[in-house]
């Protein structure tokens, strides 16, 4: 499985900046052109080359995120007839959304909105959103409607839960707050709603705030505390100064030199990972040692189903290793002397960093 972010903003935020620093990819958006960024985040996980280290595979690959990054919104950029109204179809297949906010003062950046004040910012595009999601949602009441008026039982459950979903957005309450039972929330699955989706706020901060946050991103903190969002604070330009660096070591002193333990990166993944409930395993063999992503609760047929359906239909077993276990014997066959290895069934959970070989027979 892979894991999908967009990223989203008002123009003129840095969501460019930050997607250039991160993503595999970089672009550069020429006046007149809107188009979405589409990019990859390789997920930092210093575990694969501490495996890679014991066995000398031919080569190592990471799991990755794909980034959407959309053109910047702006009041009126939820309605269906406006230009950005495609662009936001865009990250409606996304796990989750990254929200980039303007925290920095600038006299030679413009702000669409005439100054800098991050709250009335992220009210903006909340707006906006609500406003996409709303359509829709009324949109299938309509359809709805006419399954109710010819006696269908469910839909009448479908309708009270969209009406609830109808009201809250009314309200620009994001959807991913209506107050419903866990189970409904079934019922709006197929529309992918914007506002439904786990949300990152990035405060995109000068380099001077990069280590401690500033007075803005102070108050989109305490602006969003109650619904529990998650914020980042991020220098885009500085990250993307350290993004141009080749040398590990060169990084890891302009980190240490702003104050910082991580580049925003690191950040951003793991909080998407944590958001989404997601972690990673891996297998490791002559050819190569590479990281998957799953979500956490899987069964062993089931992660063997994302490296490919045939092994998840034939699964007989698992062989596992736990990897504070593999870097501790330094071998599969001292882990298996030491009783380290373990074969597991079709009802194995698997864990976060478990080394994989799947038995299997199609």
């Amino acid at each position: 499985m892979g894991l999908k972010c967009g990223i989203i903003g008002l123009s003129n935020t840095g969501k460019t900046t930050l997607f250039n620093c991160v993503a595999n990819t970089k672009v550069h958006n020429q006046p007149g052109v809107q188009k979405a960024n589409i990019g990859q985040i390789n997920v930092p996980d210093s575990r694969l080359f501490e495996i890679d280290k014991l066995i000398h595979s031919a080569r190592v690959v990471t799991a990755t995120v794909d980034l959407v990054d959309i053109p910047g919104l702006s009041k009126g950029s939820g309605q269906a007839e406006s230009g950005s109204s495609r662009f936001l179809a865009d990250i409606q297949q996304t796990d989750a959304l990254i929200h980039v906010i303007r925290c920095f003062d600038s006299a030679t950046v413009p702000h669409i909105e005439g100054s800098v004040n991050p709250v009335r910012d992220k009210e903006i595009v909340d707006l906006e959103l609500c406003i996409r999601d709303l359509g829709m949602v009324e949109r299938k009441i309509q359809r709805t409607d006419k399954l109710v008026k010819v006696g269908d039982k469910d839909a009448r459950k479908v309708m009270e839960t969209l009406l609830v979903y109808k009201a809250h957005l009314e309200d620009f309450k994001p959807a991913r707050t209506a107050p419903v039972h866990e189970e409904d929330r079934r019922h709006i699955a197929d529309m992918f709603l914007i506002t439904d989706k786990p949300v990152i706020y990035v405060c995109n901060v000068d380099d001077a705030s990069a280590a401690t946050g500033n007075d803005y991103s102070r108050q989109l903190e305490s602006a969003v505390k109650e619904e529990n969002g998650e914020v980042l604070i991020i220098a885009a330009e500085l990250e993307a100064e350290i993004a141009e660096l080749e040398d590990l070591a060169d990084r890891e002193v302009f980190l240490a030199d702003a104050g910082l333990i991580e580049p925003g990166v690191n950040k951003v993944v793991s909080t998407a990972y944590r958001l989404l409930n997601l972690q990673s395993f891996f297998t490791a063999g002559p050819k190569e040692v590479r990281a998957w992503t799953i979500h956490r609760g899987m069964t062993a047929p089931q992660a063997a189903g994302v490296i490919h359906s045939d092994l998840e239909r034939g699964f007989i077993r698992a062989e596992v290793m736990k990897y504070n276990d593999f870097i501790h014997y330094k071998t599969e066959h001292a882990c298996r002397e030491a009783g380290k290895l373990f074969v597991e069934g079709k009802n194995y959970i698997v864990g976060d960093g478990d080394i994989l070989h799947i038995r299997f027979n199609v």
